[in-house]
């Protein structure tokens, strides 16, 4: 759901909570994936990405699968980095493909409209946002209950120290857009940022939020959901089914996928 997109930032911020996935991406030389540098670039392999792994064919997702991995080999920590980390190890693939997921809860819970079979059903679909790339489907919880006893044991490695932290921040607040963008939207940005996080990343990022926060955050999310859930099926998918359209576009005139 384009809904779901309100919630990009906290998801990164999932995301790199580990710090092996944070210093890999705040570490890495690969330019092009810099989104404070190239910021549509970044969001077009983003969520090209979502886009082929939740609904593009298998052979589609081989092939993104193989630019991909063009870019990962090229982020590996150094003897300078503060922990070992390589794009490639499926571990820390899945506790990304785990936060997307949870992105994917959150905004049904939050906004409505799943009832518990939809969203077994959704879970089970989103095995692919792992195994697209390294991810064994052994490796994918076998079912809702089993991923709540994978997610808990997650948050023991939840650690976001200053470097990332700053880093995180900028994102929040949509620095990596103009300034006449960001400077004017950049608190609220971050305060929706922080609604969307659970506690303990909340805390991490040192972000302040109270009962009237949440209660306003609730306001909207209800509003935001009594008009999502009501539009056309392709508005509702926008942008991530736009995004499978070029990757498909790009395949056939043989351009770059990332």
């Amino acid at each position: 759901m384009g809904a779901g997109l309100l919630a990009a930032a906290a998801n990164i911020i999932m995301q790199l909570s580990w710090p092996e996935v944070g210093y890999g991406v705040f570490e890495s030389t690969v330019d092009s994936g810099n989104v404070f540098r190239h910021p549509l670039k970044r969001n077009r392999t983003t969520l090209t990405y979502i886009a082929v792994a939740a609904l593009g064919t298998e052979e589609e997702r081989k092939t993104y699968r193989t630019w991909v991995n063009k870019s990962h080999r090229q982020v590996r920590s150094t003897e300078s980095s503060p922990v070992k980390y390589n794009a490639f190890d499926p571990e820390l693939q899945l506790w990304v493909a785990a936060c997307l997921y949870m992105g994917f809860e959150d905004i049904f819970r939050l906004l409505g409209g799943l009832d518990e079979a939809a969203r077994d059903e959704v879970y089970q679909s989103s095995a692919t946002l792992g195994t697209t790339l390294q991810v064994r489907p052994d490796m994918w919880p076998a079912d809702r209950a089993a991923f709540a006893e994978y997610w808990e044991k997650g948050l023991d490695r939840v650690h976001i120290d200053d470097s990332i932290r700053g880093y995180l921040t900028r994102l929040s607040r949509v620095e990596f857009l103009p300034a006449v963008v960001h400077r004017p939207l950049g608190r609220w940005t971050q305060w929706l940022t922080a609604g969307f996080l659970p506690p303990r990343f909340r805390d991490e990022m040192r972000f302040e939020w109270s009962d009237r926060d949440q209660r306003r955050f609730e306001r909207l999310l209800r509003a935001i959901g009594a008009v999502a859930f009501r539009l056309p099926g392709p508005l509702r998918r926008c942008p991530f089914n736009y995004y499978l359209w070029n990757l498909r576009a790009r395949i056939r005139l043989n351009l770059p996928l990332t």
